[in-house]
């Protein structure tokens, strides 16, 4: 039987332990994000997806909020349409690409949004007590630099598959 040690550098395996952490934070996040929105008649997804159009300094289609909040098209597809069915978001036509529409903010949108913000502002200032201002910004700028680095080789990976080299829009 292999150790799992052997099989990785030091930085291989810590960098093994903080994805397991991310993994195990990430399902209790979503677990909070659920009760932070429940009374608005929301869930984690739904909030994140009308979070990512609020926090947008323009209307955004699918395929722009999916990496973003690095979700899929399909799973944001499907929010989107949820959202504009509650009376969240509106779709509005996309004059650079006729057949992805531009996901818009509607009134109840930004009202529903502003009282979640709120709550979450009052429970992350909790959670982040205790915490070192330094730690946050290091734990930020590796979380981040990882990111970006998680980016990139999803990017490579897509060139080789279809050799386009591009994210093509889709429909809402």
């Amino acid at each position: 039987m292999i150790r799992r040690d052997e099989l990785r550098t030091p930085e291989g395996e810590r960098a093994t332990q903080i994805i397991l952490s991310m993994f195990r934070a990430n399902g209790l996040l979503l677990g909070a994000g659920d009760l932070l929105t429940a009374d608005e008649g929301l869930t984690s997804a739904r909030w994140q997806v009308l979070g990512a159009v609020t926090l947008s300094e323009r209307p955004l289609t699918v395929p722009q909020i999916a990496r973003r909040m690095g979700l899929t098209r399909q799973s944001v597809h499907a929010t989107v349409k949820r959202l504009v069915g509650d009376g969240l978001l509106e779709l509005a036509p996309n004059a650079d690409h006729r057949r992805s529409p531009l996901v818009c903010l509607t009134e109840p949108g930004r009202a529903t949004y502003t009282v979640i913000d709120r709550r979450q502002a009052a429970w992350v200032n909790g959670l982040a007590r205790g915490i070192g201002r330094s730690d946050l910004e290091t734990t930020a700028r590796v979380l981040d630099q990882l990111c970006r680095w998680l980016e990139a080789d999803s990017a490579e990976d897509t060139e080789s598959d279809d050799g386009a080299g591009g994210d093509d829009e889709d429909t809402a």
